[in-house]
């Protein structure tokens, strides 16, 4: 079946002004479907908004404030059914968890984990209603390990990964589908959109100093993910009857995520007899 031939199908995708965002909603219109794209800068999709007219609806959002993802979401099921919801928009505050403000705190959450909660939530009835969707939660390998300065990132992106396993098998015999997909180090610009905490001398020769350090001197050249073979791969899986409930993207992510799971196995079959000794003797 040709291109043409298959059903337009609409994608709702936030974090679209750049990075892997952008390259899925590109690749989305370019494959004939319609996307509904929402980033702080419209004005960075104006260029595909030129070449695809009306198959591209773009929304301002600030996705800390969560009055405004409601009423995006609904103008766009105003507009007709979504197929496909990405959630995609995301940062990283780095420093010591003792560095970082409330502030910092709380918009990391919101941005990496409530409001992807509340955009899942919405979007769940009407896909009921329409026998089926998909629903792709763009985590990070950050989703199954952790390192220093990242403790509010990972809480966020553990937390996406928790809720998504658990929405996935409710919604299951729906014909909705929840896929967690989990890349590596990819030229988006993320590293040098991270947000640091201001230093303070107690962490600044430890891990944590360390740590930021590197951050400080690596680029996005020097990652390895091509962001546009990732849409590509993402893209693919939503034309999958059964797409995987996870996807690891990267061989930086199945390396670092192969370890930090084989570490927590061993570490789980060591403590066997000891889990055991809890139970009420007979």
């Amino acid at each position: 079946m040709s291109t043409s031939d298959k059903p337009v199908r609409h994608w709702f995708v936030t974090g679209a002004s750049g990075g892997l965002g952008r390259h899925l909603v590109d690749h989305a219109l370019r494959n004939g479907d319609r996307v509904t794209a929402t980033a702080r800068r419209q004005s960075a999709l104006d260029d595909l908004a030129e070449a695809h007219g009306d198959r591209l609806t773009v929304e301002t959002l600030d996705l800390t404030r969560p009055a405004d993802v409601a009423a995006v979401v609904e103008r766009t099921l105003r507009a007709g059914p979504v197929d496909i919801v990405v959630n995609n928009a995301g940062y990283a505050v780095v420093g010591a968890a003792e560095e970082m403000s409330v502030e910092q705190i709380r918009d990391q959450l919101e941005v990496l984990l409530l409001a992807p909660m509340l955009i899942t939530r919405a979007f769940l009835r009407p896909m009921r209603d329409q026998g089926g969707g998909r629903i792709i939660q763009i985590s990070s390998m950050g989703g199954q390990i952790a390192v220093p300065t990242h403790s509010a990132y990972h809480a966020g992106k553990w937390g996406l990964e928790g809720f998504s396993e658990s929405v996935g098998r409710e919604v299951a015999d729906f014909d909705v589908h929840v896929t967690i997909v989990e890349p590596g180090g990819t030229r988006t610009g993320f590293a040098s959109a991270l947000r640091y905490t201001e230093e303070t001398a107690a962490y600044r020769d430890n891990a944590v100093g360390r740590m930021r350090r590197q951050l400080e001197a690596t680029g996005d050249d020097a990652l390895p993910g091509d962001p546009a073979k990732l849409a590509a791969v993402i893209f693919g899986t939503t034309r999958e009857p059964n797409p995987p409930r996870r996807l690891a993207l990267g061989s930086d992510t199945y390396d670092a995520v192969h370890a930090a799971l084989g570490e927590r196995l061993a570490a789980l079959e060591s403590g066997k007899d000891l889990a055991a000794s809890v139970a009420f003797t007979a």
